[in-house]
């Protein structure tokens, strides 16, 4: 799915000019022809170059590392690359000549506006969703949107649990300028069977509102499908497996068409082995978490066309969250994708206020679990960047370095094909050509 443009903000007015008293001195047609001749050929304005001195540049896609490279940023797109490149006279130059540099980071799983508070909420994110109102899910999403672009992933798609559309308020302001953060691609409200991820009260069904939007019968899916389209969504979140009913294929199938119709994909949370299964068999953008998913059911989806978007917990949060006991079988079932083959991207599913981490480098700590799993640093390094471009739909603007593409820009110390963990020592982040840490320029 392309980036989406920055709108005007919905209360931009333009003032009308002021009124020209009739007994003001109008300019003579000499004088007003003369400013025209000037402004015909006065030099036309254009916006401060960038130009970044990388010591080594990498390239994720084909796994390489360059040296010595100039990289051209200009109205934030990356004008040029190469080690030939000469730097403009007047050019604002950052030196990153002992760092690695690299496109920006991608989260393909985050819950921007949703904060699960250590000591308060008992893991449990229905007590979170009960005691935020949607303001204070805004407000987690500023706070965390800020922390995940600082350690360096400049896209994310937030995959739901944002309230009442916290999400979309926030990736407007962002596009608008209001606010720094990644760029964000939002699913707005969980569609679900009845509950959702939650057991309710029969006296009290509406305590899962507004998390969930619950769609049992066709009407129902249609609606939700596109009511959360009116309200800013770019990608369908359906819950497949968390109750004892589950949606079928013919189910998925027809939310997947119902989406498509208006360009969204469609996201599936699977938590069971046939709840894996039923989004497999239906073809679904994505599969979310996937614990349970059958060797049998991995090749289906990599021959339908499905990205597996696996959220391993590590062993802090786990303690907080629950999941401790389902470490070795997420462990297990990475394993079997990555000798499956099938496409695989980022996905944090970072939830918790943990202390002495920030939304950011709590999703950094996922590296960890691939790793263990036996990702190699460049495959580690492809689902973190264009792999997931591909699934959210941005490959052509962001994923990448190279001239036309955005300028999403990190830099680390080390290589990141040596060893990830370089991955988590960020020293400077560029979002669409603007500096957001580290490297002042000079001329």
């Amino acid at each position: 799915m392309a980036d989406q443009k920055a709108k005007p903000p919905r209360w931009a007015h333009v003032p009308e000019p002021p009124t020209q008293p009739t007994d003001a001195k109008m300019p003579s047609r000499a004088f007003l022809a003369a400013v025209l001749v000037v402004a015909l050929h006065a030099p036309p304005t254009s916006a401060q170059v960038i130009a970044i001195q990388a010591g080594q540049v990498v390239d994720p896609e084909a796994g390489v590392i360059s040296t010595n490279q100039v990289i051209l940023v200009e109205s934030g797109i990356i004008t040029a690359v190469g080690a030939d490149v000469p730097v403009p006279a007047g050019a604002d130059v950052i030196d990153l000549s002992t760092a690695t540099v690299l496109p920006g980071l991608i989260d393909a799983h985050t819950h921007l506006c949703m904060s699960v508070r250590t000591g308060r909420d008992n893991g449990d994110y229905y007590y979170t969703s009960l005691r935020d109102p949607n303001a204070a899910r805004a407000i987690d999403g500023v706070v965390n949107s800020r922390a995940v672009l600082q350690v360096g992933f400049t896209t994310v798609r937030d995959i739901g649990n944002e309230g009442n559309y916290a999400c979309t308020a926030l990736r407007e302001a962002i596009q608008e300028g209001r606010l720094v953060g990644p760029t964000i691609i939002n699913a707005g409200r969980i569609i679900a069977p009845f509950g959702g991820q939650f057991h309710l009260q029969p006296d009290k069904p509406e305590l899962g509102e507004p998390e969930y939007l619950y769609a049992d019968t066709r009407d129902e899916m249609v609606k939700a499908i596109r009511e959360n389209i009116h309200f800013g969504a770019m990608v369908i979140k359906i819950v497949v497996d968390d109750q004892d009913y589950l949606y079928s294929i013919d189910d998925i199938l027809f939310m997947k068409d119902e989406a498509a119709r208006a360009g969204r994909p469609l996201a599936a949370h699977a938590w069971t082995a046939q709840g894996a299964h039923n989004a497999a068999a239906a073809g679904v953008t994505s599969l979310e978490h996937l614990w349970a998913i059958e060797d049998v059911d991995l090749e289906l989806a990599k021959k339908n066309g499905v990205v597996a978007v696996f959220t391993p917990f590590p062993p802090e949060e786990a303690a907080v969250v629950g999941g401790e006991d389902e470490h070795d079988q997420q462990i297990d079932r990475i394993r079997s994708a990555i000798r499956v083959g099938i496409p695989i991207a980022f996905g944090s599913d970072a939830v918790s206020d943990l202390s002495g981490h920030t939304r950011g480098t709590l999703a950094l700590a996922r590296i960890d679990m691939f790793i263990e799993a036996g990702m190699t640093p460049q495959h580690l390094l492809r689902s973190m960047t264009t792999t997931a471009a591909e699934l959210l739909g941005v490959a052509d603007t962001r994923g990448a370095l190279r001239p036309g593409m955005a300028a999403d820009i990190i830099a680390i110390p080390g290589n990141p094909l040596d060893d990830p963990q370089e991955l988590k020592s960020v020293l400077f982040v560029m979002k669409d050509g603007v500096v957001v840490r580290g490297g002042e320029a000079r001329r």
